[in-house]
């Protein structure tokens, strides 16, 4: 079974077997940077953890999640029409409904839709253009719509049980980031022309996301449902 070698192939030498590696390096940046982060500035912040602690850990893990899926697709650059487009708007939708829920958790609809679009649309055209303009197409479409999703959700959630749907939507975007890196193995394994990446643009990306969505979730503007 092809799903039985892809799971061999994470611990072999291809460029899938670089995916739990990247996943680690990943958690560990953005583990580090909160810790820094609270050592430094936000332990004075009031009730920061119970405020804050649940949808920033999510939200770590999310970039842990996405990252390794983005060093897969970059590591083989070109694929046919059909696959690009799944690759444009699978990653386009995660990386903007999962950032869309959990700032839109903290900060309101509003906040949480900009900030979910600033990041899948941007990564869903850096992953779409993989197959030319239809997965670029697909990739601002997906990162569009995936933020303000994300965001809705957790507004409309937000009395019933918010933190369990922030488990379950977490989850369900994990089983669908993992059949991503399949469907990308299943349809590049016989293509040995991938290119090997190093670290440095997974620790690069996970500080700056970690950051920038610490300072908006504690620091940003809040809508009136948050004032």
């Amino acid at each position: 079974m092809s799903f039985k070698e892809f799971v061999k192939e994470l611990n072999g030498e291809r460029v899938e077997g670089e995916i739990v590696k990247t996943i680690f390096y990943s958690l560990i940046t953005g583990a580090l940077t909160l810790g820094i982060l609270y050592f430094i500035k936000l332990k004075n912040v009031s009730d920061f953890i119970p405020k804050y602690g649940f949808f920033l850990f999510f939200a770590v893990l999310s970039y842990a999640l996405i990252l390794p899926a983005v060093r897969q697709v970059r590591a083989y650059e070109n694929f046919p029409c059909m696959s690009g487009m799944m690759i444009g708007m699978t990653i386009g939708m995660v990386s903007g409904f999962l950032p869309g829920f959990f700032v839109g958790a903290t900060n309101g609809m509003f906040y949480g839709s900009v900030f979910g679009m600033m990041i899948g649309i941007p990564f869903g055209i850096w992953m779409g253009k993989c197959c030319g303009v239809m997965g670029f197409m697909e990739g601002i479409m997906a990162g569009f719509m995936g933020a303000l999703m994300g965001a809705m959700t957790s507004i409309m959630m937000i009395n019933d049980s918010l933190k369990a749907a922030g488990i379950v939507v977490f989850a369900v975007s994990a089983v669908i980031v993992i059949g991503l890196n399949y469907m990308v193995y299943f349809e590049m394994k016989e293509n040995n022309n991938h290119k090997k990446k190093d670290y440095f643009g997974t620790i690069v990306l996970s500080f700056l996301l970690t950051s920038i969505t610490t300072w908006l979730v504690v620091y940003g503007p809040r809508s009136a449902l948050f004032g």
